[in-house]
Order: C-alpha cells, then structure tokens, then sequence
C-alpha cells in the first residue's frame, strides 16, 4: 500500500492528486496521494508527520522546494546542482532522499528541434525561486549560451546567479530588476516561472506587459510553467501576437511521471496522467 503527498502553499488548485492516483489505478497498485497544505512555518512539523505515518514519497512546491533540502540525508546531482528538490522518497530506514524532476519535466516539454534551435541563443527566465533554477539548468543542458532572469528581490536571487555561475561557467548569467523590463528582443524564449497568472493568485493577470511581450523576436517561444488554467494570460498574449507557445501541462506531467518511477520502480504512462489532468480541468 503506497502513500504519496505533495506539501506547499497554498495547493488548493494542485491537481497532483489526480494525475498520481490516475497512475496507481491504472497499473492496479494499491495506495493514495493526497494534499497537505504546508507553509513554511509548518515545514518541521511536516516533516516528522511523513517520516511517523508511513509516507513512501512526497513532492514539494511553493515555497518548500529550497528549504526542503535542509531536511534530506542524500539527494541526487540534479536536486544537488538545483539547491532545491519537488520530490522525495522516504526510505525504509526512515531517510529523506531528494531529487529535482522538475529539470527532467522542464526540459522534456520543449520539442527537440526547439532545443535545437536554442542552443548557442540567449533566453530569459522572469523569477528567481526553484522552478527557475530548474529551468536554468535544463537550458544548460540545451547549451543555451546566455540566460537573463528577472527577479522582484534582485538581492536573493543573487545568490542563486552566482551559484549558477559557478556550476555553469560555460553560461553568461544575467540578473535584472523585473521592474526594469522593457526590451526581450535577443531572447529566443520567455519562460515565466512566477505563480502568477496561476488560479487563485492572480489568474487574471500577466507577469510582463503586452507592451515587453512584443519586444520578442517573431520566431520566438513563450513557455509559462503554470499549468492550471492551461491557457494563462501570459500564453493568451502570446498567441495572438503569433509567437510559439509551451504550456505548463507538459512539464507537470513529465515531472510527475518521473517522480512516480522514483517512488513505486514502475514505468509511469505520462499520456495517462496528462488525460487525468486535462479531465480535471475541464469540470
């Protein structure tokens, strides 16, 4: 009998539930996954909580997903080079072992010939928190050869910019104020890693102003990792200003799929999940 969480705040719009339960149907294993709404004050409590009830596995979003890591035994490279971990898995001796699938999930949404074309070409990132580092790190897989971000607190993000550096010294890293945003017109991708525009925070808004979102060059994708509603205000402006356009879905999907092979050994059928999801939504 497995038993799954996810733990962040707020995650009442979190449609993980319903993707890993999906799963477990589908290959016939027993078990559940639930929400346990936990922010950061509760993060120690949390904790104790999966490690006495028998948890085998957990993800971790907003705002855990850095301060997690304080509480893991081991963790593998990619949660190691990305300071920061979305999944879990609680082995039999009670251990935290940490893993970023959201670098995986991240990368694995972006069509090959895409990843293609962005090697060698500049992206720009808005936010600074994990989902950014993921981010970050799957363009250096790609080979970008420049990454700016755009942070609300330039001071924390500094940190994460100079890990960066340091990890990819290959990679120009570029941190500006998000205020300051005026002109994306060398990036070949716009990647919104914010909460904003997500339902129930602020789904009716759009990080950047139409105004910035032109400034793009005509080829260029927009890619925001929120992923419910699937068509955000941000992805609305940039179809109909004809850019190529990557929702969040993908990236949610794939992560989740990997986090559920971590878990159980078994082969997830993302396709399965995704469709969970999709039906979700449409109620």
């Amino acid at each position: 009998m497995y038993k799954f969480a996810v733990i962040g705040y707020p995650l009442s719009q979190s449609l993980s539930p319903v993707m890993h339960n999906a799963m477990l149907k589908e290959l016939g294993l027993e078990g559940s996954y639930e929400i346990l709404e936990t922010p950061s004050e509760d993060l120690i409590a949390r904790v104790k909580q999966l490690k006495s009830q028998g948890y085998n596995g957990f993800n971790v979003t907003i705002p855990n997903k850095v301060p997690i890591t304080l509480f893991l035994d081991e963790f593998d490279k990619s949660a190691d080079i990305a300071g920061c971990a979305n999944t879990v898995k609680i082995l039999e001796d009670k251990s935290f072992y940490g893993y970023n699938t959201d670098i995986y999930g991240f990368q694995a949404a972006i069509p090959d010939e895409l990843q293609k074309e962005l090697k060698g070409k500049t992206v720009s990132i808005l936010g600074a928190g994990g989902a950014a580092r993921a981010a970050a790190i799957a363009f250096a897989n790609i080979k970008v050869s420049e990454i700016d971000f755009y942070a609300r607190n330039v001071i924390n993000a500094q940190n994460v910019v100079n890990f960066l550096r340091n990890s990819f010294p290959q990679i120009t890293f570029n941190l500006k104020q998000m205020q300051n945003l005026k002109d994306l017109s060398s990036s070949k991708m716009l990647v919104n890693s914010t909460p904003i525009g997500m339902r129930g925070k602020a789904m009716d808004m759009s990080p950047i102003d139409e105004g910035v979102l032109k400034t793009l060059p005509e080829n260029a994708t927009v890619y925001d990792i929120v992923y419910n509603p699937l068509k955000t205000e941000l992805l609305k402006m940039a179809k109909k200003n004809g850019y190529n356009t990557i929702t969040g879905l993908d990236m949610f999907v794939n992560q989740g799929a990997k986090a559920f092979e971590i878990w159980t050994g078994h082969k997830a059928k993302p396709e399965v999940m995704k469709i969970a999801v999709l039906e979700a939504m449409a109620e």
